[in-house]
Parts: structure tokens; C-alpha cells; sequence
């Protein structure tokens, strides 16, 4: 991506390293607490790795794009914490003359994952086939319990990664007799976010900002998504859609969303992992955790009070146990699945709804067909609903040569289908309305 900026016409610098930012009207704050408007920034200094010569550089705007160094949020904004519940490290190696996964089907030679085999916390195993036929496989478990079995067992990382292994016997089974040609590599993983992500003429993108876990790969999405963001939101505030500091509060509600979001996809996937445990959260009582669930609350509760906005560690608790059910194995025949996913299309939010004709597989793949639903997995990983996400009465204007922000368009009509909440599939939503009496299917 960095190479084809500079194929487009960006003026690129490999090896250069910013070493810090300066500020116009700087402000100051006392020690230790935030400072989420440092001042206008207008330059950076720089060191070139090879010669060492430094220098500055002016710009307008600026896109903190530093990885988990986060210039920006660790050393000017100070904004940044961590979530203990999703502190894991991972080790690593790669493989040669394994197997594949699924042979002779549509899925064959296709990343396979596997939770770790009685284990005390989360953890989780991942066999990726590369193309030169070389398998990454490794191993991600909390850091604490890492940390722990090492000492008991008096193992170096090499030893306990072949070691975890075991735990996972799928995984094992597709190593066959493969042979291990690398050392093992390690990296912590510690789940972190901000409370903002920018400023005016400041935006903070992809793990310069926050970082969720290996799972699904949500630190591509993240940086995809807030890479977008930052641009629709400089050119909207450069063309004039809104001013800039509407902009940048847009830009921020958006990554904000888009992590939460995906928190949720990787936490009900970890629910899914372990039973035993549930997931640290005191850190994510802010606005924009709250409305990432504030539709699921009826969902879960059947009934909800709408005048609070606050969501309580039993309400989360209740969502992430429906939303793991989008993670259970199900292994239906094809008649089974399209059973299943009549009755989903015709049942209680929850999947408990009364379907006598269904045997408890199709019952699973009820509730997993729900929840998948419920969660828009499919949006949350790809970019397809970034253009549908209104945020302070403004949308994207995603189109070339034009982007940037627009206002929202409501529509005045007392008979239409209003347009759901960015969180909900819009043929679930269309569910609430499919009928004369108007009923509303959630709290069937």
C-alpha cells in the first residue's frame, strides 16, 4: 500500500522515522490527565535512518499512521488504555509437508482455527496454508497463564509452543508429518483503544490508535476502515461538506464504532473459546460501547428500558452468550440448513422460539444463523456498509472524485419502513415490518 501511494503521485519516504509534532496554540493539561486538543498541529520532525540527518516538514493535515508506537495518542493526546481481558501473546513457526484442511471439498486448503484443549483461559490455535506451500501455525493464549505454565513446567517458548500444541489435536493432525523449519517467534498482543481519535487537522488510523487481538484479522479491518475515514473526513472538511472540527469528531465516532464492533465479534468468539471466564470490560462503559449494543438489548432482554443508556455487565454478559452461538460449530446437512434457515427467518430473536419440528442440530443452526445475523459478521469484516453509517445527521459520499461527507436524508413518511440503526441487517429489520398489525417480531 505504502508503494502504490507513491505510484499514485504521494511523495513517499522509506526509513525516515518522526520523531515528534509540532503544535501551534499549544495546550497544556495537568499532569497525567488527557489532552485531547494538543493544539493545531503543523510539522514534524524527522530522523533519516541511514544518514542521520534530521529535518522538519510542514503540513495541513496530519494522519498518525505509526502502528502501536501511536505518536500522536501515547505522546501528545495520552488517551490510550488497555483492556487486561484480552492480553494474550502468541508464538509461532512455520511448517512444511502438512496436510490440508478439508481435501476434496470447496473449502479445501483453507485456514483452519481451533480452540485449545482444556485449557484454564482463552486460547486459541490457527493453521494458515501459505503460497509457497509453507503452513503458519500457531498459538495464542493469555499472557498471565502464558506466563505461568512456562514456570511450572520449566519450558523456554520453543518447548511451550510445541508443547500448547498438543492442546490442539485438529491442528496437529493436519502437521501430520510435517517438518518445523523455523525458530519459534513470539508477540504479545495487548487489546488497547483510545477515547478519541482525532483533532482538528489530526487523524489517528489503524493500530496507531487501537489494537483488538490476532482474531479475524481485525487490525486490517481497523486500519482499512479508519484509513478510509481519514480521508473522507480531510476531503469533506477541504470541499467544504462541514467544518473541520465536525470532521474530526466524525472520524473519531467512526473508528470508535468500528472497533466496537468488531470487539464484540472477537469477544463473542473468545466467549464461544471459554466458558469459564468472562471478558475484562470496565474499561468500555463510553458512549460509543453503548450504542454498539444498543440494539441488542431488546433482542436479549425480550423488553428493555430505552431510558437507560448505560449497559450493565449482565446485559453484556446475556449478548455475548447469544452472539457466541454465531461461532458454535454446525455441522447440518444441506436440507437441515435450509430448515434452519426458514425457521431463523420466523423465530424469537433469541432462537428459543417453539419449533417442535426441529431437531436439536437445527435448533443449533437456528441460533447460529441468528446470531450471525444479529452481529452483521459479514459487515463487520469487509468494507461494503461503510458508505450506510450515519453519524452525527451525516453519511460518506463515497464516490470518486467526490469523496467526502454528506448530510443525511430523512425521509417523512408515515407509512414507510424507517431505516434501521447501522448496527442491524436490513432483512432482519424489514422482519419487524412484514405484516399488517406491524409486530414486532423481537419481542415475539
Amino acid at each position: 500500500m505504502f508503494r502504490h501511494a507513491g505510484e499514485n503521485g504521494a511523495r513517499i519516504f522509506d526509513a525516515v522515522q518522526v520523531k515528534s509534532i509540532v503544535f501551534e496554540d499549544e495546550t497544556q493539561v495537568p499532569e497525567g490527565e488527557p489532552n485531547l486538543a494538543p493544539g493545531r498541529p503543523v510539522a514534524a520532525t524527522y530522523l533519516i535512518k541511514e544518514t542521520k540527518e534530521t529535518g522538519q516538514i510542514a503540513f495541513d493535515y496530519v494522519i498518525d499512521a505509526s502502528g502501536r508506537i501511536g505518536i500522536l495518542s501515547t505522546k501528545y493526546m495520552k488517551n490510550r488504555r488497555y483492556n487486561q481481558g484480552l492480553k494474550n501473546v502468541a508464538n509461532w513457526g512455520y511448517w512444511k509437508g502438512c496436510g490440508k484442511y478439508a481435501p476434496g471439498t470447496t473449502r479445501e486448503n483453507s485456514p483452519f482455527f481451533e480452540a485449545l484443549f482444556k485449557i484454564d483461559e482463552s486460547g486459541w490455535a490457527w493453521f494458515i496454508p501459505l503460497h509457497d506451500g509453507t503452513n503458519s501455525v500457531g498459538i495464542v493464549i493469555n499472557q498471565k497463564l502464558a506466563t505461568q505454565k512456562k514456570q511450572e513446567l520449566g519450558l523456554d517458548s520453543a518447548a511451550f509452543y510445541h508443547e500448547s500444541l498438543k492442546l490442539a489435536p485438529s491442528v496437529l493432525a493436519l502437521i501430520g508429518e510435517g517438518k518445523f523449519t523455523t525458530n519459534v517467534k513470539s508477540a504479545s498482543d495487548y487489546s488497547y483503544s483510545a477515547s478519541s481519535y482525532a483533532f482538528p487537522n489530526a487523524r489517528i488510523v489503524g493500530d496507531a490508535g487501537a489494537f483488538i487481538d490476532p482474531y479475524f484479522s481485525s487490525g486490517v479491518h481497523l486500519a482499512l476502515t479508519s484509513g478510509l475515514s481519514a480521508a473522507t473526513t480531510i476531503c469533506a472538511s477541504i470541499r467544504g461538506d462541514c467544518d473541520e472540527a465536525t470532521a474530526a469528531d466524525w472520524h473519531s465516532s467512526k473508528f470508535a464504532d468500528a472497533y466496537t464492533r468488531f470487539l464484540l465479534v472477537v469477544l463473542s468468539a473468545y466467549k464461544q473459546i471459554r466458558h469459564q471466564e468472562d471478558p475484562v470490560l470496565s474499561d468500555f462503559d463510553e458512549d460509543n460501547f453503548d450504542r454498539a449494543f444498543a440494539f441488542f438489548r431488546p433482542i436479549i432482554q425480550g423488553t428493555a428500558d430505552a431510558h437507560n443508556n448505560k449497559l450493565s455487565q449482565d446485559e453484556l454478559n446475556k449478548t455475548l452468550e447469544f452472539c457466541a452461538y454465531a461461532f458454535e460449530p454446525v455441522t447440518t446437512s444441506d436440507e437441515d440448513r435450509e430448515k434452519a434457515m426458514d425457521a431463523a427467518m420466523k423465530e424469537a430473536a433469541d432462537g428459543t422460539g417453539y419449533h417442535p419440528d426441529l431437531s436439536p442440530e437445527q435448533l443449533k443452526a437456528v441460533k447460529h444463523i441468528r446470531a450471525r445475523k444479529m452481529m452483521r459478521t459479514e459487515d463487520t469484516i469487509n468494507m461494503n456498509s461503510f458508505g450506510t453509517d450515519a453519524i452525527a445527521g451525516y453519511v460518506p459520499n463515497v464516490v470518486k472524485g467526490a469523496l467526502g461527507l454528506k448530510k443525511q436524508v430523512a425521509v417523512v413518511n408515515a407509512n414507510a419502513v424507517p431505516m434501521p440503526p447501522a448496527t442491524v441487517d436490513l432483512r432482519l429489520w424489514l422482519l419487524l415490518y412484514d405484516d399488517d398489525e406491524n409486530v414486532d417480531l423481537l419481542h415475539s
